[in-house]
């Protein structure tokens, strides 16, 4: 195993506890180190009002661990039937919504521009077979990523059975769920009937699953940056037929999954390949609508909004959406830098996690270099007399931290070159017609 991954650790992080046996080995594993490699950690607890006098009793026992611990410690709280009911979602998923949007905000709040969650081995695990049951594909089968986007996950290496050792040797108290004794969720019935089948096979099951998924991943992410390099030749949407037709099916399917603005199944996925060695027609799909004609298939009546990409760095990442593509690669400092609307220069190690290409989101802020004041995009978009129907089209760049830059208003001040070391040049540039 691994073991905890402190690599994904940096600056400011935010550790979201429960006040389970998982989070609370989190928050002290992070402590431990928080001093030797120079980042502060704070705490998130989100009480979702569900178990009555037992969710207040979890909050409480946050607040008071993390007094002790000398901590600082955010708690927000929420009402999640009644959320689920108005948006018609399960309990589950209202319950992970609402929680990681108090996150979002409480790092925010605390200016911290890492999230740090208790995923385990063991969690892992039961993703994956999770993702096995519903017939998912490389990038399900994988499992919890260790990060996503500001959201890290450092216990992936680390199995229930460690956790449970860890905070018994040394006297650590936490709290238990009684929901999670409950068969009435799908992860706790593969929890209590399937992987204790699994583990009798193999006793080391949780470390065998969390090998197989960092080999599913890198698979996954090869396979994956085929597909970018493949769209990439086609900045204005308009993919060869024939050159998509002859793309291994693996590469294949992923290209159509870029070019959809919304998820799609098997079904839309192979509906849209059949439509492109017919060379002509249509095909809807999640949010829109594919068409094939004079040898191109390309998108038609799709929502109009960006959806959100990983930047590549080295290389080209295409927005068909917005007619554009982001030209990135490294420069030497000492080199002469002339900024622009459409060229930024990033200092690298102010750059937080991965760098992504979004939409606008609410309460999106940036601090224009040169001009000494914070503004939030709405007003900026509003200053330049961006029609409401086109601002969603406008590309953003951003990381853990928030806005780095956005084409046509600049960049933001946080991330501009200064000392030594390499820099990183971003260029946005309307697409080859």
């Amino acid at each position: 195993m691994s073991g905890f991954d402190y690599s994904l650790l940096g600056g400011h992080v935010l550790c979201a506890v429960s006040g389970g046996a998982d989070s609370v080995y989190l928050l002290c594993r992070c402590l431990e180190r928080a001093g030797e490699l120079g980042y502060t950690v704070s705490a998130a607890h989100y009480n979702h009002c569900l178990r009555g006098e037992e969710s207040e009793r979890d909050e409480r026992f946050v607040r008071d661990l993390c007094e002790k611990l000398g901590v600082e410690c955010f708690c927000g709280r929420g009402d999640v039937a009644a959320y689920a009911r108005e948006h018609g979602l399960g309990t589950e998923e209202a319950a992970r919504t609402m929680r990681y949007d108090f996150l979002e905000q409480a790092a925010n709040e605390a200016q911290a521009n890492t999230i740090a969650t208790a995923h385990s081995a063991d969690d892992n695990a039961e993703t994956m077979l999770f993702a096995l049951a519903r017939g998912s594909g490389l990038k399900g089968l994988a499992g919890i990523p260790p990060r996503r986007g500001n959201i890290v996950r450092p216990m992936l290496g680390v199995t229930r059975r460690e956790i449970e050792g860890y905070l018994s040797e040394r006297g650590i108290a936490h709290v238990e769920d009684s929901t999670n004794a409950q068969l009435d969720y799908s992860r706790n019935r593969i929890r209590a009937l399937v992987t204790p089948v699994l583990r009798e096979i193999n006793p080391n099951f949780a470390q065998a699953a969390h090998r197989a998924s960092e080999l599913l991943r890198s698979d996954e992410e090869f396979l994956d940056s085929l597909a970018v390099s493949f769209l990439a030749a086609y900045p204005d949407g308009r993919v060869s037929c024939e050159a998509l037709c002859a793309q291994h099916v693996s590469v294949a399917s992923r290209v159509v999954r870029h070019m959809s603005p919304k998820a799609m199944g098997m079904n839309h996925v192979e509906a849209v390949l059949v439509l492109a060695r017919a060379g002509k027609g249509e095909c809807d799909v999640p949010g829109a609508r594919f068409r094939a004609e004079k040898g191109a298939i390309y998108l038609v009546g799709a929502e109009r909004t960006l959806p959100d990409r990983e930047v590549s760095i080295p290389g080209l990442t295409p927005l068909p959406e917005a007619g554009m593509v982001l030209e990135c690669h490294w420069l030497e400092k000492d080199c002469e830098i002339h900024t622009s609307l459409n060229t930024f220069y990033f200092q690298c190690e102010n750059i937080c996690g991965t760098m992504y290409c979004t939409a606008r989101r609410a309460g999106d802020r940036l601090r224009p270099a040169g001009r000494g004041c914070t503004k939030k995009l709405a007003d900026l978009f509003a200053e330049k007399g961006i029609a409401a129907s086109e601002r969603d089209l406008i590309p953003v760049l951003r990381d853990s931290r928030g806005v780095l830059a956005v084409p046509g208003f600049g960049q933001d001040e946080r991330t501009l070159p200064v000392g030594e070391g390499p820099v990183l040049v971003v260029r946005a540039m309307r697409a080859a017609k």
